[in-house]
């Protein structure tokens, strides 16, 4: 319960950066929809003005279209208005491959800003060079590659909407993530558990085409001799390192757990996780990633059937699933 006479929390600020294409400007909107005041590219030197003395919400995209822009002044910034006190600016960086991004300027015709009469790549790699530091820094990195407009939205949503303001129970936004080892590892990820080594339903011709959702999978995978020693330590470490994590100020983590397709184990996995992290009262959300792809997939293929393309959405079959164009 919350104390009527503690002050105030300090309204949240946020700087989104990030690589140009990678959605810093949906992640705006979304937040100016959240009811924050939405600045994008101010000059630098009012950043600190409008990031240490604004008394309301405030979401600020910085990049590298701005004149000067250097990231050793904009964590310099940083920490000198988290040292002052009051407030404790959060860093987002939107990141995704350059494969995609080259795909989005060429969905768009837009140049890059960092290349107007050069190739994107060129762009693309000194931009990468640029914003380095900041990736480094960042309190959440937002990989946009494989990461539909919708989920985009609800991350963004999850993480600083009114339901999950700064100074809340929990204090941190824990994000499950079920995998396949052989699609990659999550790159937002600062943990990862691996559950191969448990029994696959993959080999249960009756289980194959079903996932870590059907709670018939689910069994088949928590009869293994070793799943109930696996998932106990998996509740021990996070017991341990939740807690630290708050203590060192951290807004965000990611515990990733991957499995061969992605499809059965660790999705059950990361379920169990989420309703164990629920009733210990921290906050959760989930996403099955093999799981959403193949769904994203799957309504490409029907909508192509029908002859329906979605202005801005990527075509071929090498496009990220439902990822719209992304301005800079």
């Amino acid at each position: 319960m919350s104390d009527p006479t503690a002050p105030p929390a300090p309204a949240r600020k946020v700087i989104v950066t990030g690589l140009s294409g990678a959605g810093k400007a949906s992640i705006l909107r979304t937040l100016e929809d959240l009811g924050y005041e939405a600045v994008d590219n101010p000059p630098l030197p009012l950043l600190a003005d409008l990031v240490g003395r604004g008394e309301g919400r405030l979401a600020v995209v910085v990049d590298a279209r701005t004149r000067g822009f250097d990231a050793g002044a904009v964590l310099d910034l940083l920490h000198r208005v988290r040292s002052a006190g009051g407030t404790r600016p959060e860093l987002v960086f939107a990141w995704a491959d350059e494969t995609v991004l080259l795909r989005r300027y060429t969905e768009t015709r837009r140049r890059h800003p960092l290349a107007p009469l050069g190739r994107v790549t060129d762009g693309i790699r000194e931009e990468e060079q640029l914003t380095a530091q900041l990736r480094e820094a960042a309190d959440l990195l937002v990989d946009t590659t494989e990461l539909a407009p919708v989920r985009l939205r609800q991350l963004i949503e999850a993480h600083f909407g009114a339901e999950s303001p700064a100074g809340s129970t929990a204090g941190l936004s824990v994000a499950l993530i079920s995998f396949a080892f052989s699609s990659g590892l999550p790159r937002e990820a600062d943990l990862v558990f691996d559950a191969r080594f448990l029994r696959n339903p993959h080999y249960d011709p009756i289980l194959r085409h079903r996932t870590g959702l059907d709670a018939e999978v689910g069994a088949y995978v928590e009869a293994d001799p070793d799943f109930a020693a696996f998932f106990g330590m998996i509740r021990s470490m996070l017991a341990l390192l939740l807690p630290r994590f708050v203590q060192e100020g951290k807004k965000y983590t990611t515990i990733a757990i991957g499995c061969t397709g992605g499809r059965h184990r660790s999705v059950h996995l990361v379920e169990l996780v989420s309703t164990h992290l629920a009733e210990a009262g921290w906050r959760p959300s989930v996403v099955h990633r093999e799981l959403a792809r193949e769904t994203a997939s799957h309504d490409a293929n029907l909508g192509a059937r029908r002859g329906e393309v979605s202005v801005g959405e990527p075509r071929g079959a090498s496009a990220a699933p439902g990822f719209q164009a992304q301005e800079a």
